[in-house]
Parts: C-alpha cells; sequence; structure tokens
C-alpha cells in the first residue's frame, strides 16, 4: 500500500515525494558539549546537615543553523544549577548538551518556534538523566528537574527581546 502512494505521489507531476511529505524531525546526533560538577566543600558537606540546601537552575537555548538551506540546525540546552546554604554551597553543576536535528518541509514562519521549542524538548530527557547522575555521584540524593514548559521559555525570550527592542535608544 505504502507503495502505491509514493508511485502516485512521483507520478500526479505535483512535485516529488518529500514535498508532499508531513513536517518531521531528525535528530542526527546528540552530544555533550561542556560539563561540569562541582563538590567544592566535601566532605563536610556531605555530612548531616539540619539545614535544606536552596537549588537554583536556569535554563537557555540556543540554535544555529548548520546550512544555507536551512534545514540543519545545532541546538544547545544550556542548564546551571547550583545548591547552597546560607553560608555554603554544596554542589554546582553546568551542562551544555547539544544536539544537530534535520527540521523537513516546516513552514519557514514556524521554523524558528520549531527549532527553539522541540529541539530542546527533544534533548531534555537526556540532561535530566545527566544531571540526575551527576549529583547522585557527588554524594546527594539525585537531582531531578521538573519537566520544562519550552514552548513558554520561547515565548518569555521573544517578549524579552521585544521590551529590549521597545527600550532602545532610536537614533
Amino acid at each position: 500500500m505504502a507503495d502505491d502512494n509514493e508511485g502516485k505521489a512521483a507520478m500526479d507531476g505535483n512535485g516529488d515525494a518529500s514535498e508532499m511529505a508531513g513536517p518531521a524531525i531528525h535528530i542526527l546526533v546528540q552530544y555533550v558539549k561542556d560539563f561540569s560538577f562541582e563538590n567544592p566543600n566535601a566532605p563536610m558537606v556531605l555530612q548531616e546537615t539540619e539545614q535544606q540546601p536552596k537549588i537554583n537552575v536556569s535554563v537557555n537555548v540556543n540554535a544555529k543553523p548548520l546550512d544555507e538551506h536551512m534545514q540543519d540546525f545545532e541546538v544547545e540546552l544550556m542548564i546551571d544549577a547550583k545548591a547552597d546554604t546560607d553560608t555554603d554551597v554544596v554542589f554546582a553543576v553546568e551542562i551544555v548538551y547539544g544536539g544537530v536535528f534535520r527540521f523537513e518541509n516546516i513552514p519557514e514562519e514556524n521554523l524558528q518556534p520549531v527549532v527553539m521549542i522541540e529541539g530542546p524538548r527533544l534533548l531534555f530527557p537526556f540532561v535530566r538523566q545527566i544531571i540526575s547522575d551527576a549529583t547522585r555521584n557527588g554524594g546527594f540524593p539525585p537531582l531531578l528537574l521538573d519537566p520544562i514548559d519550552f514552548g513558554r521559555l520561547y515565548q518569555d525570550r521573544i517578549a524579552q527581546a521585544q521590551a529590549d527592542a521597545g527600550e532602545q535608544p532610536q537614533s
């Protein structure tokens, strides 16, 4: 049945089969680009303490095209997590996790949001696991990051860029 549809698409004369295919995202490769785990106050900080550390997490996403056809993109998901008490740094984790994606048959007006939302969404489970393993291997309970709403993160980034553009002095 699939062969019949492919043959029909090719014989229609309305374009090749790839033009008629729906949108697709392919992960070509993914990798740790940069990683750091610091446990600067070990072993003292690993002893029982009465104070729960405060954990601050920041997330950033960057993407850049890798070809002139705007089909292949490198997407980087950067997460910094730092746990500290009033007096000590408990641990700090920084990771830049990258992936090369191929985005096919996505309308140009939708390409940027798809790259900036779906790319990091697909990378996140791997980053979450790396951070969890690193904190556990550092002697702490695993840090299990909550799911991230990359759509909201993208909207916030666009809103911030528009606000920054509105604050720029006019020449």
